[in-house]
């Protein structure tokens, strides 16, 4: 692995696989009674959330503490950023404080990209989501879930399983990374979506693109649905709530047209009723519960490497 974790696009096929095999170790920890590692004992990440979050924040933090990590959460609201500190000043602040890791969520696409290559802090910087761009994080516990389900082999491996990704792709930083590293991994990816919730440019991912749901759910061994970002939205990008959810929510009806085999995700929130039903939420098929398990170890891997452990090409 690098030295950040900025873009699903950073990691190659044996960084990815290396994460997904790591976090696979660290996973058993959740079903032990004492959940810690002393792996990271001695050092700090800074949780440094400029957008509100719930489940991403809450995830990095359980994850740096599970490793002995000192945490930090700094966010945006009651602290200085609220009085106009630019992103700089408050780079040079965690410098201060020792930050070895910063996990920053902004709302500004490239934000951490602008911090890990500033040059303002010398710590490993991840990616917890950036404006409408990436995610890597969600499409690595995305992965680690999938592969749990439909892995082949001793590996896991995802290579020509088929994941529909559907709903609000062109607000959606977790299509994104979850269109580049499944590909990275060998799974088939299909947008499923209205013209207007395609991005500019999405001929030029590693994917199909389809408007039809019904015809892509039925072959699929996984479908991943996506919560529509109504406050991202200041345009009519579908007619009504109703009509899109007739024709892009997965309801019973549509459930019962998927495989056996075939899993529910979802990287939430959801939305019950609108792209998804409760039913379908709550169905054995789902595995929106297990992500967020999955979420913790995952998060503990990528910390684990980028801190303490071995990286690929016998770095150190």
């Amino acid at each position: 692995m690098k030295r950040h974790l900025l873009s699903a696009a950073d990691l190659s096929r044996d960084d990815a696989e290396l994460v997904l095999q790591t976090a696979a170790e660290l996973r058993s920890l959740a079903d032990r009674p004492i959940k810690k590692l002393p792996a990271l004992r001695g050092r700090t990440v800074v949780n440094l959330f400029f957008e509100d979050s719930t489940r991403t924040r809450i995830s990095f933090e359980a994850a740096a503490k599970r490793l002995s990590a000192d945490v930090i959460n700094f966010s945006a609201k009651g602290s200085s950023l609220s009085k106009g500190e630019s992103l700089k000043d408050t780079a040079l602040t965690l410098e201060a404080m020792g930050a070895d890791a910063v996990v920053v969520r902004h709302g500004a696409s490239g934000a951490p990209h602008r911090l890990a290559h500033s040059g303002w802090v010398r710590s490993s910087v991840v990616n917890a989501g950036d404006g409408t761009h990436e995610h890597p994080t969600q499409a690595l516990l995305d992965a680690f879930t999938l592969s749990r389900h439909l892995g082949r082999g001793k590996a896991g491996s995802l290579d020509g399983r088929r994941v529909a990704i559907v709903g609000d792709v062109l607000h959606s930083r977790v299509a994104r990374s979850n269109a580049l590293l499944l590909a990275t991994l060998g799974a088939e990816v299909t947008l499923v979506a209205p013209p207007t919730l395609l991005p500019v440019g999405v001929d030029t991912w590693p994917v199909e693109t389809s408007y039809d749901l019904d015809a892509v759910i039925p072959k699929a061994d996984a479908v991943m649905m996506l919560r529509v970002q109504r406050e991202r939205m200041n345009g009519g990008f579908f007619p009504t709530p109703r009509e899109y959810s007739r024709r892009y929510g997965l309801d019973g009806r549509r459930m019962a047209t998927l495989q056996e085999h075939t899993i529910v995700m979802h990287p939430g929130p959801m939305v019950r009723g609108m792209e998804i039903s409760a039913d379908v939420a709550d169905s054995d098929r789902s595995v929106i519960v297990e992500q967020v398990t999955n979420g913790v170890a995952v998060r503990m891997a990528v910390l684990y490497l980028l801190l303490g452990g071995a990286q690929p090409g016998g770095e150190e």
